[in-house]
């Protein structure tokens, strides 16, 4: 699935860096899950990075757990600008945090990032490949899938089925499904028309779109390292230095 029309990049993104990191506990019990270093750089920064390379103008973090902390580590970062959405008062969930961010994410479709979510490119960069095949006219959410079985740090059952016309179905209750959801995406406005107010998730939405037929999901190229809990830290370091030898 390529869309035949020039990539428009998105210039903004939304990074989800709100949770409390419960399975990242003894660890998060001092710290946000964000700011805990894998090879020698905070999770958040990872994120970051990769959209500085993509051209990210500006991305939008939202904080809860510990915002004092992740408030002084982000304003150190200059590219891309960061805005901080607040939720210390209230913790919103994966798709109620975006819903409130939306007013600074502007009225195009913007990158949509898991803070403890980490890759390792393949030959073109992985936002490059959801920016190209993106289109508006025929989504409202373009999901980075990973294989289920080779991700580093992940042991669930999958996520998705791919169609060969990229459309995504979820996986049912009983089933094995191929690839996983990498926590990085592209994500139109119109994902969260006439969404619920307060706190909710994001699959929510994520069924609605495939219903319609408007979700859909791009295959990574490179490697995909999922740090959910403190073992995988070990994990994914060992990933990274392999890659770079």
């Amino acid at each position: 699935m390529v869309n035949p029309r020039p990539p428009v990049r998105p210039r903004r993104a939304m990074v989800l860096a709100a949770g409390l990191g419960l399975r990242m506990r003894p660890i998060t019990e001092k710290i946000p899950k964000p700011l805990v270093e894998v090879g020698g750089k905070p999770l958040i920064d990872h994120a970051l990075d990769r959209l500085a390379g993509a051209e990210v103008e500006l991305a939008v973090v939202n904080i809860h757990h510990f915002p004092d902390q992740m408030q002084r580590h982000l304003a150190a970062r200059r590219k891309p600008r960061i805005v901080v959405s607040d939720e210390r008062e209230r913790l919103l969930g994966t798709g109620g945090g975006a819903v409130n961010a939306l007013p600074k994410l502007g009225p195009d479709a913007f990158y949509h990032v898991n803070s403890d979510t980490i890759w390792i490119e393949g030959v073109t960069p992985n936002l490059d490949r959801l920016a190209a095949a993106f289109d508006a006219g025929a989504m409202d959410a373009l999901l980075l899938l990973a294989p289920t079985v080779t991700s580093i740090g992940y042991r669930g059952r999958g996520d998705f089925f791919l169609g060969p016309d990229g459309r995504l179905a979820a996986r049912g209750e009983r089933e094995i499904a191929p690839f996983v959801y990498a926590g990085v995406a592209i994500f139109a406005p119109a994902l969260f028309a006439a969404a619920p107010e307060g706190t909710f998730p994001l699959n929510l939405l994520f069924e609605r779109a495939a219903a319609a037929g408007r979700l859909h999901g791009v295959r990574m190229e490179g490697l995909w390292i999922h740090v959910g809990a403190p073992e995988a830290v070990a994990e994914a370091e060992a990933a990274i230095l392999a890659s770079a030898a």
